[in-house]
């Protein structure tokens, strides 16, 4: 006997970009969208049944039109907006699950001037969400952020760690450190998803910065502490933090010294840490 366990089904990267106009300024949203649906979905499966099977080229017209009419100026709302709207469509389906990348873009200035129509996209950090409902339950939703690239040019070391007979990485006080963070955190309640994701980002940047890093572990978690000491909106935050490798470059067969200044960037191998964590 051969059973059905789960399935779900959407669809995926639906670019969208909205303007907003306003008369001091106008604002851009442009966000990438993913729909996915669990449902009463079986027979499709089972019998090639598509009496109860939403066409997911109806769910990317359905993305731009909740849009239209959407009065959210945050990720987190409007996912929820469109979540609602399939739910209330849509009997057949148990719950539906959105996620979001938001790709920020900044008004040019001149003279300390913004510039009331025109924009700039300046980094490859990314803004998402993930927001899902079951029916007649309530929302679930993470937010975060990935691409965000750092770098701390001292009070970064890693020594003491375990050698044996493969071990060749020498250990320093003085290192480079770079990595690329990507961190998203669960939301207990209804709050300013913007004003939260924007002091979540001031504290994760502050304490890297600020922070003696003796591992990437220990400042990874340092990051996240401090998140959830300072955020009641939270309760869990999950991090990642590859260590993006700057390698010493050997300049005395040149007859060089290298003070700790001339690095290759390598992007492969990088060592990879994450962790996961929650108020008690």
């Amino acid at each position: 006997m051969i059973e059905l366990i789960d399935n779900r089904y959407g669809k995926h990267r639906v670019r969208l970009m909205k303007v907003t106009r306003h008369p001091e300024g106008n604002r851009v949203f442009e966000w990438t969208v993913e729909v996915l649906l669990r449902g009463d979905f079986e027979t499709a499966h089972t019998l090639g049944d598509n009496s109860k099977i939403l066409a997911t080229d109806t769910m990317k017209n359905t993305v731009y039109s909740v849009a239209r009419s959407s009065q959210a100026t945050t990720m987190e709302e409007y996912a929820r907006e469109l979540i609602d709207f399939l739910l209330s469509r849509n009997p057949q389906v148990s719950s539906a699950h959105v996620r979001i990348q938001g790709h920020p873009w900044q008004r040019l200035e001149f003279e300390g001037q913004p510039h009331p129509d025109s924009f700039m996209r300046g980094s490859n950090e990314v803004q998402t969400t993930s927001v899902e409902r079951h029916r007649d339950q309530l929302f679930v939703i993470h937010s975060g952020l990935s691409g965000l690239n750092l770098l701390k040019t001292a009070n970064s070391a890693f020594s003491g760690f375990l050698r044996d007979s493969l071990t060749t990485l020498p250990e320093t006080e003085d290192r480079v450190f770079g990595t690329i963070v990507e961190a998203d955190w669960h939301y207990t309640d209804t709050t300013d998803y913007d004003l939260t994701r924007e002091t979540i980002r001031t504290l994760l940047l502050r304490t890297f910065a600020d922070h003696k890093s003796k591992s990437v572990q220990q400042t990874l978690y340092a990051m996240a502490e401090d998140a959830l000491n300072a955020v009641p909106a939270i309760d869990e935050i999950h991090i990642t933090m590859p260590n993006k490798h700057c390698l010493l470059v050997d300049l005395s067969r040149f007859g060089q010294d290298n003070p700790n200044e001339i690095f290759v960037p390598t992007d492969e191998p990088h060592g990879y840490i994450e962790a996961r964590l929650r108020r008690s």
